[in-house]
């Protein structure tokens, strides 16, 4: 399994890209659905990911009124929006697949778990995103 990302480029601060990670052979709409992101030194970030189950999504910090997150089942597709680009979104965003779960946050009693990087698969190569001052 490898997922494929596409829709980088070349932005402005401010302006706006969509991303779409496509599973040939592989139902995205199966699984919950990660993007992650990776700049030159830095350590690989999760931006967001989505549910099956209702759709429910989780961001972080740096990107929450930003990127919104979303499927088009019938595409087999999850895409990212990302609006109100800064410099500092500049990398590599790859999405990538949860091993066999459907939730981005797993709840047991009063115990809640958030997905890691670890815990997704099937990676792909990347899109680069490169935002201009």
């Amino acid at each position: 399994l490898q997922l494929v990302e596409s829709g980088g480029g070349l932005v402005q601060a401010g302006g706006s890209l969509r991303l779409s990670c496509t599973g040939p052979g592989f139902s995205l709409p199966t699984h919950a659905i990660g993007w992650f992101r990776q700049a030159p030194g830095k350590e690989r970030e999760q931006v967001s990911c989505i549910s099956v189950s209702d759709d429910s999504t989780t961001y972080a910090d740096s990107v929450k009124g930003r990127f919104t997150i979303s499927r088009h089942n019938a595409k087999n597709t999850v895409y990212l929006q990302m609006n109100n680009l800064k410099a500092e979104d500049t990398a590599v965003y790859t999405c990538a697949a949860a091993r066999n779960l459907r939730e981005c946050t797993v709840y047991s009693g009063p115990y809640s778990y958030t997905l890691k990087p670890a815990d997704f698969g099937g990676w792909g190569q990347g899109t680069q995103v490169t935002v201009s001052t």
